[in-house]
């Protein structure tokens, strides 16, 4: 959980490069990634670097964590302001909270696996409305 915890304040800070490197191993696969993610570290890079220019201010804030030897699971709430193009919608100055859950197994202290989701429906009608 240290790692997790660690990498999450990285990119709650803004420091993307660092929480990426942190949190995910080099080959990383990604059960259920963004359509434009590839796999690996470097898609998980680009991943939070659009994030972060779409919500320059993102925080991710775990609600409940569970773990065993090698994964953990945890639901989280995202925040943010929708300062740049988010999924073909243009800023709107809206703040977002949307809730999502993740699934991490780890081997040497790295995510090497994970799945996940978040409420795009409820962000995206949160940009809309």
């Amino acid at each position: 959980m240290a790692t997790q915890e660690k990498a999450a304040e990285r990119l709650n800070a803004g420091d993307v490069d660092a929480g990426v490197d942190i949190m995910f191993a080099p080959d990383a696969v990604d059960h259920d990634p963004a359509p434009f993610q590839e796999q690996g570290r470097e898609g998980y890079r680009r991943f939070f670097h659009y994030l972060i220019s779409a919500f320059p201010d993102f925080t991710i804030t775990p609600q409940r964590m569970v773990a065993d030897d090698d994964t953990i699971a945890f639901a989280y709430t995202l925040t943010g302001t929708h300062q740049g193009e988010f999924e073909g919608v243009a800023a709107t100055g809206r703040r977002i909270e949307v809730r999502g859950l993740q699934l991490g197994r780890f081997e040497d202290g790295q995510i090497v696996e994970r799945w996940g989701a978040t409420d795009m429906a409820v962000l995206l009608s949160q940009l809309r409305a």
